[in-house]
């Protein structure tokens, strides 16, 4: 795609800048109806030109050349076209640390945070955040609760599964980049490698229902991998999965926590406790939307 006429400064012979670049994306992708047009356009082109905020603010008024001018317009073309700009950019900020992602992996969401919240309140009625725990995360993805959990949690040691070779290869590459050494990975089928006890299991699982697909929005629908999203017919397809084979990885005292759907969950609810768990009440995210999930395994009496 070449550049829209509204990317060039109004006198053809004045340099196109920094400023009027980063101007006539934003405009281009408000036009286009995207969510955040200037968040948008400052973080494509700061990545275009190796540029953070501050300087790209000081650097305004550098006139582009032709190869920087095609950079950019490559990345507004893929914007475009609803490839999110994490996607674009190879990366996204979770819990305050940058994770790489790829094709195989979800982008990292705010509210999915909300998942590592529950996970350490959880974690906290128990006792200190220092003793020693064992972590899993299933369906890890790019890694990002177990990475997140393992930076609060500095003497736990986790492990993530994922049934995708890619997604795993992205996770361990994460947690080399951030010197997480006490994370590992295993590929396989929700926890079917896996050998209990652990203190705190979590997991963000495919819960969108398989005829939702086509209605998600275009950013999710057509970018993020579809095993990654697909719950089966109802979306509860992986919450049975782990209720099923979960509370006997966990330790007494220890706990599940997953991330919900939207409406989902009193039902997950009713799954843990028919599966012996203790269900709290659901944390609601930032949109007050009930996202995470946490069930306790309850202590052995003496």
């Amino acid at each position: 795609m070449a550049m829209s006429p509204a990317a060039a400064p109004a006198d053809a012979k004045a340099p196109v800048t920094v400023g009027t670049m980063r101007r006539a994306l934003a405009q281009m992708f408000l036009a286009a109806g995207l969510d955040s047009p200037d968040l948008d356009a400052r973080i494509l082109v700061g990545h275009a030109l190796s540029l953070d905020h501050a300087a790209l603010a000081a650097s305004a008024a550098q006139p582009l050349d032709a190869g920087q001018r095609a950079a950019i317009a490559a990345f507004a073309q893929r914007r475009l076209a609803h490839e999110p700009v994490a996607r674009i950019i190879g990366g996204k900020e979770f819990w305050s640390l940058q994770l790489g992602i790829d094709a195989a992996t979800l982008v990292p969401r705010p509210e999915t945070e909300t998942v590592v919240e529950a996970a350490l309140a959880a974690v906290d009625t128990g006792g200190s955040r220092m003793r020693p725990l064992r972590v899993c995360d299933i369906g890890t993805g790019s890694g990002a609760l177990l990475l997140a959990l393992l930076t609060e949690l500095p003497n736990a040691t986790g492990v993530g599964t994922d049934i995708s070779s890619a997604a795993l290869a992205t996770a361990r590459s994460n947690a080399r980049r951030l010197g997480l050494a006490r994370a590992a990975f295993a590929a396989c089928d929700m926890a079917a490698a896996l050998r209990g006890p652990f203190d705190l299991v979590v997991s963000n699982p495919p819960y969108i229902a398989t005829g939702d697909i086509v209605a998600l929005a275009p950013e999710v629908r057509d970018f993020d991998p579809r095993a990654a999203l697909d719950g089966g017919a109802d979306g509860f397809d992986c919450y049975r999965a782990i209720a099923a084979a979960v509370p006997a990885l966990i330790a007494p005292g220890g706990a599940l926590v997953v991330e919900l759907g939207a409406g989902q969950a009193e039902a997950v609810a009713a799954l843990f406790a028919t599966a012996g768990l203790a269900p709290a009440p659901a944390r609601a995210d930032l949109n007050a939307v009930p996202r995470a999930l946490a069930a306790g395994k309850p202590r052995q009496r003496a």
